[in-house]
């Protein structure tokens, strides 16, 4: 048998054309952003144009594109696109509201109630001791949680931090104090069952749960009602998260933990962008 050391032709590259669902007011934001950031601290060239850079990563975001594809089919490198994409999520990330601004904002508007849940955002699984929170027991998967915040129309206004995939909806609305700042704004707030026993004063109670049944104890006729009402007001909240789910970047987290808040508070700013055009 003969060794042929010689290498194989030339591999042809090919690249493909794919339509970005945005408005142009979005990349128009992204890419002024990223103008005045990098005027900001004396960055005098970058091998793309800021519009170009601001498409690049919008596709990233949008579509879940590989940063080593779109880096081959432009002509820079993988690690290039990877730090564009690094800054361009941070940029928009320190764009994303505060817990009590968004509250504030919110009641100055005239609103009354807000409402609140939680998600699970997949990751990959990771083995090692340290990747054992977050696998979460409800879902079946592992991921980080996060909790969010939207307004009576189920606008998200609000994102918290990653927290591991075992976190309990109550324990984190307790670890981010969501029930003091309600009370300081004078809002009121509409949540799942998994917030049961969030807000136990019943004199003056912020957060407005369901009635779950035991098997010692079934519901009403008058409690299952209730229900049905507080569901219906708690529609909105849904179409907030699917807003958010059309970033098809969430869809799977493949980036390191650490990053997934900036990554998901930057997904909330463009989020309403698109939602306000």
């Amino acid at each position: 048998m003969t060794k042929n050391k010689k290498q194989a032709g030339d591999a042809v590259s090919l690249v493909y054309q794919c339509r970005l669902p945005l408005s142009t007011t979005t990349v128009a934001y992204v890419a002024d952003l990223l103008r005045r950031h990098l005027k900001a601290i004396g960055s005098r060239w970058r091998s793309k144009p800021t519009g170009r850079i601001a498409v690049l990563v919008l596709a990233v975001l949008r579509h879940d594109q590989r940063a080593a594809d779109l880096a081959g089919g432009n002509q820079i490198s993988a690690t290039t696109m990877r730090r564009w994409c690094d800054e361009v999520v941070a940029l928009l990330a320190a764009k994303a509201p505060r817990l009590d601004r968004a509250i504030r904002k919110v009641a100055r508007r005239g609103g009354e109630v807000v409402l609140i849940d939680g998600t699970l955002i997949p990751t990959r699984r990771r083995t090692g001791r340290d990747n054992r929170p977050n696998f979460s027991g409800k879902h079946k998967r592992h991921g980080l949680h996060f909790l969010a915040l939207t307004d009576e129309r189920g606008r998200l206004i609000w994102i918290s931090a990653a927290r591991p995939g075992r976190t309990h909806d109550i324990t984190a609305a307790r670890r981010d104090h969501i029930l003091d700042h309600l009370r300081a704004a004078g809002l009121g707030a509409l949540a799942d069952l998994g917030f049961l026993g969030l807000d136990p004063d019943g004199d003056d109670q912020v957060v407005i749960t369901g009635y779950k049944a035991t098997r010692a104890r079934k519901l009403t006729t008058g409690q299952k009602t209730a229900n049905k009402v507080i569901s219906a007001a708690r529609a909105p909240v849904e179409h907030g998260f699917a807003n958010l789910k059309n970033w098809r970047v969430r869809t799977k987290l493949r980036t390191n933990p650490s990053r997934a808040t900036n990554l998901l508070r930057a997904l909330l700013v463009l989020t309403n962008l698109e939602i306000a055009r």
